[in-house]
């Protein structure tokens, strides 16, 4: 797995998708981890949100040993305001997902908030 130093950073919100699928697909739980902030929120459509890294974590581990894969879809260009940026993508299966990301004290830019489908 890549040390922490040497992955490549999310400069604009829209590189956060693209920057999970290749941790997940290159087994690095501890990059996708790190593409939230601390105390990020993530809905997987299970009963309860996924809440902070450790969490987080968790359900990448719990993902990776079922074997499935992410996959890349057609990304919105975010809507920017200020610090904060909404980026969605339609997955080729045709779900939804929405994600909020915020801009970080060095510029870079992490997710607080993900949602991966906002279909019910």
């Amino acid at each position: 797995m890549a040390d922490e130093q040497d992955r490549q950073l999310a400069r604009d919100p829209q590189d956060l998708e693209r920057l999970l699928i290749a941790r997940q697909w290159a087994g690095d739980i501890d990059g996708m981890v790190a593409l939230f902030e601390p105390d990020a929120v993530v809905d997987s459509g299970e009963k309860d949100l996924t809440r902070g890294r450790e969490a987080i974590r968790a359900l990448f581990t719990e993902i990776a040993a079922t074997g499935r894969k992410f996959q890349r879809g057609e990304q919105r260009p975010a809507a920017i305001n200020g610090d904060l940026a909404l980026t969605s993508t339609r997955l080729p299966d045709g779900t939804v997902t929405t994600e909020v990301a915020r801009r970080q004290a060095d510029g870079t830019w992490l997710w607080a908030i993900d949602r991966y489908s906002v279909s019910w």
